[in-house]
């Protein structure tokens, strides 16, 4: 089997950030007059901010009239109207942010729905790969930044454009000539803005491979706890995930502290415009072309237009670091799916349990097969038991019946019919399958047990657990096979959880039977009650067994012995210790 991808993942080159903005875009799509709303809502809000510096420049120009005279009147309306511009604009924003909130929810939950989906549909090797934690890190951590990004910065952008907007042109109507000050550092801005994002993106890109990393390493070592525990060797898990926090801690620092730059750099420029807008508007008054009340406008204008600049300047860092976050997400969405079936492919019904593999040749990296023209024969009833040192491709050959892994070369055939003529579905549904790995969900015994069998009944359950010898177990606990087991089986023990997945496969009543050392958690006693009930099972069908302990598979009608990928003795238990080849001394090593 390959191995996990590297801690530190694959270095990957940023994408096209247009194309990543444009599939964000392709999901708020779906709620488009639910945006569009909002828009218009925020484009009223803003409008209210706009109103606002207007009324303070008339209520100041109200101010003027004559020495020690002024228009209360004028004054206390203006002071009205800016008021109720304002509350308004508060409210219709308290509107546009609750309402961005709801749609970024609705956009993460379809993307972790997309995203748990195409999971679904992707081949073992790609799990093969990567690391569970990076893989987590996408669903969660990777999702909720774009989620939060949309749900703050998205309202940021469109209150900041229709805010710079409409400040530009109400000073355009004020001055001309002091609109010319205020452009002049407009250019300054935008180039630098462009300049660091150029810098910031691929930081922000390492960053969250790095957070990927980190999360799959935990998420290793917290599985593996027993046994660091059991090798005393906590000092040094320790240290590498110092080692490797310490990498996400230098990236999360070099893409922030390159990208906090900008906020205090677009301020500076800005406030440099606004300086000179002051001087020249002094200069302006003096010669009476603009009067106080314009520059007072004007003035106020201007930090209404230079604010969103430097607001944007700030939540660039946060829009970089979603457009990473959301290039994680779609890498794994591009990712290429399981090979679908090709076209009419057939659906295998009721298979007899004819299996056949034909000069079968296959390596899960090009160029280094794993097992070379192999031929296999079962017929229908009878088993099959594979054994062979370790990494000779036993199980191997278990993830090429099941079509985990197609061929290179060769073919197998169930009930006369090539594999990849028939559907998936289908041909894995022929199969019941218990591994060595067992695997048990957080539920109760009696769904742990049902699971693939759609409708059964408490009456099979039991009699399932009844023939796996585990009925007795169950019934023991205080509630019976309502009992929820934990997460992975953690409050039941290694060999009761094989039980389960054994009487799983029992309930699975199908033709073809796997066993991938199927009783290796289990005690001597047990093993010889559940091998007894799983002859029962056996009988009748085609089985698959992988085995170590040599003595459990005596009675099997062909063992087939496999060595680097090479069939290289087969027949009977009795045949087999007769030639006394390689067989014979794998058997006599276990009772020396």
């Amino acid at each position: 089997m390959p191995g996990k991808g590297d801690r530190g993942g694959k270095k990957e080159k940023p994408r096209d950030a247009k194309g990543t903005l444009l599939r964000i875009l392709r999901y708020l799509d779906r709620h488009k007059w639910a945006v569009l709303a909002l828009t218009l809502c925020a484009f009223l809000s803003n409008f209210g901010n706009l109103l606002g510096p207007s009324f303070a420049g008339q209520a100041i120009a109200a101010a003027e009239a004559g020495r020690g005279r002024v228009d209360f009147d004028t004054v206390f309306f203006y002071g009205r109207c800016m008021l109720a511009a304002y509350v308004a604009s508060s409210l219709l924003g308290f509107l546009v942010s609750m309402g961005m909130m709801r749609v970024s929810r609705h956009v993460a939950q379809q993307m972790r729905r997309d995203v748990f989906d195409k999971l679904m549909t992707l081949p073992v090797g790609f799990f093969d790969r990567n690391q569970a934690g990076d893989i987590i890190s996408r669903v969660s951590y990777d999702i909720d930044v774009v989620s939060v990004s949309l749900a703050t910065d998205v309202v940021q952008i469109i209150t900041s454009v229709v805010t710079v907007v409409g400040s530009f042109l109400m000073m355009c109507a004020i001055s001309l000539p002091l609109v010319v000050c205020m452009v002049f550092t407009i250019p300054l801005a935008i180039l630098y803005t462009r300049w660091m994002g150029r810098r910031t993106r691929p930081m922000y890109a390492k960053r969250s491979a790095a957070y990927g990393a980190m999360n799959g390493f935990a998420e290793e070592m917290f599985t593996g706890q027993k046994t660091i525990l059991a090798y005393a060797y906590e000092d040094g898990v320790c240290e590498e995930f110092s080692a490797i926090n310490h990498a996400a801690a230098d990236a999360y620092r070099d893409a922030d502290t390159l990208g906090m730059t900008m906020g205090p750099t677009i301020g500076f420029i800005n406030n440099f415009g606004l300086a000179l807008i002051g001087l020249v508007g002094a200069v302006f008054y003096l010669f009476g072309i603009v009067g106080l009340g314009q520059i007072s406008s004007f003035v106020l204008y201007s930090r209404k237009f230079s604010g969103p600049i430097n607001e944007i300047a700030n939540i660039i860092n946060e829009i970089y670091s979603a457009l990473a976050a959301a290039e994680r997400v779609f890498r794994l969405l591009d990712e290429p799916e399981e090979v679908k079936d090709i076209y009419g492919a057939k659906e295998l019904v009721k298979a007899a349990g004819d299996v056949e593999m034909d000069g079968v040749a296959f390596g899960y990296v090009p160029g280094r097969p794993i097992l070379h023209d192999l031929d296999l024969k079962a017929h229908p009833g009878q088993t099959v038991a594979i054994v062979g040192p370790t990494g000779a491709g036993k199980t191997t050959i278990i993830n090429l019946l099941m079509r985990f892994y197609d061929v290179d070369s060769g073919a197998i055939r169930v009930d006369g019919q090539e594999i990849r003529t028939l559907t998936r579905q289908s041909l894995r549904r022929a199969y019941a399958m218990v591994l060595q790995d067992t695997w048990v969900f957080r539920g109760t015994i009696f769904d742990n047990i049902a699971y693939g069998k759609e409708g059964a009944t408490m009456e099979e359950v039991v009699a399932a657990a009844k023939a796996a010898r585990i009925h007795g177990y169950i019934m023991r606990l205080p509630d019976g096979y309502e009992t929820v087991i934990s997460e992975d089986g953690g409050n039941i023990s290694k060999g009761q959880k094989q039980l389960l997945t054994i009487a799983r496969a029992m309930l699975y009543n199908t033709q073809m039977l796997i066993l991938d050392e199927a009783t290796s958690n289990v005690d001597t006693s047990t093993e010889r009650q559940v091998q007894q009930a799983m002859r029962r099972l056996m009988t009748g069908k085609t089985c698959f067994v992988i085995a170590h302990r040599l003595s459990t598979i005596q009675n099997a009608d062909n063992i087939l012995v496999v060595d680097h990928g090479d069939v290289v003795e087969q027949g009977t238990h009795e045949a087999l210790m007769a030639q006394k080849g390689f067989y014979y001394r794998l058997y006599a090593s276990q009772f020396a």
